[in-house]
């Protein structure tokens, strides 16, 4: 956790730790990260690991692993030395060098000022090329999912997917719901046809991302192209797509691109009153998680659970 100088990044750290949730590393300051944890009566912080970044005898060795990932690129030890006084490139190196097994920051910095530095040197999974972003969504009416839970992506990341992307990202989101929610995942491709039922090019891009899909995760339930009535009321399934397995019991939504993944989960969080948590990263190497900047310490001890979890899948 590189914002050790946050707050609320220090109250989830005591909560976490007491817990026993997960083994939280803060990066910065000691003498500082000890004078806040006293001044909020946080009694768990000392017992954690406190790197500071500035003086760390590790320093060096991230720095020479910088530049030979990076040196194609024109990467060299001054900018490495310089880019590691920025706690956010450190933490990922920490990762790169497997001192650490997952980061969450983005209490106080912006999305692309944490998740640069993990593009560059954490990339992307074996056999993914692209990142997503999922939504664990708990809605009030149990009915809905996996007793009123679903999984919506991609809501964060990617505003075009592509039919290999879509199917990229619809395979990573059924591996965060076994490895986050503990659930079989039931994956709706979601359109604006259901089964031929019009017919248009972004039609035809969700009906290849499904084929491919189902080709590359033989082991999980993929269907599609549904559209949205079609994917989570059974009896519209039913009617719809009959010789659907998927079809009204969906309890994980793809949506086609960014624009209606994103407008989707917003409108169901305000709306329905569903609780959302995320965006959880997927595809990439390591678990690298952002928070929004307006995210509330249970935010953050709900992410770094997730995080957490994703190391140990």
């Amino acid at each position: 956790m590189p914002e050790s100088f946050d707050e609320r990044t220090l109250k989830a750290a005591d909560i976490v730790t007491k817990e026993k949730i997960a083994e939280i590393i803060l990066i910065g300051n000691k003498s500082n990260v000890l004078k806040d944890a006293k001044r909020l009566n946080l009694k768990n912080i000392e017992k954690l690991l406190i790197t500071d970044f500035e003086s760390s005898q590790n320093t060096e060795k991230y720095a020479d692993l910088m530049v030979e990932l990076r040196k194609h690129k024109g990467m060299f030890k001054e900018k490495a030395l310089e880019l590691l006084q920025n706690p956010l490139y450190f933490s990922i190196m920490m990762i790169k060098a497997g001192d650490a097994d997952g980061e969450v920051a983005g209490a106080a910095n912006a999305t692309g000022n944490v998740l640069l530095p993990a593009f560059q040197y954490i990339k992307t999974a074996p056999g993914v090329n692209v990142v997503s972003g999922a939504f664990l969504m708990f809605m009030k009416d149990k009915n809905f999912g996996k007793n009123g839970l679903m999984l919506f992506a991609d809501c964060a990341v990617h505003p075009d997917p592509t039919a290999e992307e879509l199917a990229q990202i619809a395979v990573s989101t059924g591996k965060t719901a076994r490895a986050i929610a503990g659930i079989e995942p039931k994956i709706a491709m979601l359109s604006f046809s259901t089964k031929g039922s019009a017919s248009h090019e972004l039609v035809e891009k969700v009906q290849k991302a499904t084929k491919i899909a189902q080709k590359s995760a033989p082991d999980m339930q993929i269907d599609g192209e549904l559209q949205a009535d079609a994917a989570i009321i059974e009896t519209i399934g039913k009617k719809k797509a009959p010789d659907s397995k998927i079809a009204g019991k969906a309890n994980v939504l793809v949506f086609p691109d960014l624009q209606s993944g994103n407008i989707s989960y917003k409108l169901v969080q305000r709306l329905a009153g569903a609780e959302a948590i995320g965006p959880v990263l997927q595809g990439m190497a390591a678990p690298v998680n952002d928070l929004s900047r307006g995210c509330s310490v249970s935010d953050i001890v709900n992410l770094i659970a997730i995080t957490a979890n994703q190391a140990a899948m």
